[in-house]
């Protein structure tokens, strides 16, 4: 059986570890090898874990943006197996058009193209946008199963 186009909440929950309101991603709206595109609305709930008492900074954006990257991670791992876990290293060229999410009415449309990568690290771009706006953007390195890193090194060499 292969995976569906579109996932929802559940769907999303099922597949990455963020759970409860932790969960921002509302749904996943077309993915492919390359890239995937999601949908969040959470970014308007006064729950929002990721509020302070001003209310939800556009830095929050980038963990928006991760979540879509470990969805994507997990949609493309083999059937049956457990995908890798993915820590997100660095985040860089990032341009920030907005001050905060929690004022903007529309979902938010997020998307993660991949660059470039190894089985190692993936560098991938990121938009997250409303209503055709672009509100937060960059580029975000990945390292999958990091804990293993640690015990050879990147080269897989350590004195």
């Amino acid at each position: 059986m292969t995976e569906p186009v579109t996932l929802d909440r559940k769907g999303i929950a099922a597949r990455i570890p963020h759970q409860g309101n932790m969960c921002l991603l509302a749904g996943v709206d077309a993915w492919d090898a390359d890239a995937i595109r999601c949908r969040a609305t959470s970014h308007r709930d006064a729950d929002n874990p990721l509020r302070d008492d001003r209310g939800l900074p556009a830095t929050s954006a980038i963990e928006y943006a991760a979540q879509a990257m470990a969805v994507h991670g997990a949609l493309l791992a083999t059937p049956g197996e457990t995908p890798r876990a993915g820590f997100l290293a660095s985040v860089r060229g990032v341009e920030i058009a907005v001050e905060r999410l929690d004022t903007v009415a529309a979902d938010l449309d997020i998307r993660a193209e991949r660059i470039t990568g190894n089985d190692n690290q993936i560098l991938y771009s990121l938009t997250v946008a409303a209503d055709g706006r672009v509100l937060v953007s960059g580029r975000a390195a990945v390292i999958l199963d990091a804990g293993a890193l640690g015990a050879g090194g990147l080269s897989g060499n350590q004195s």
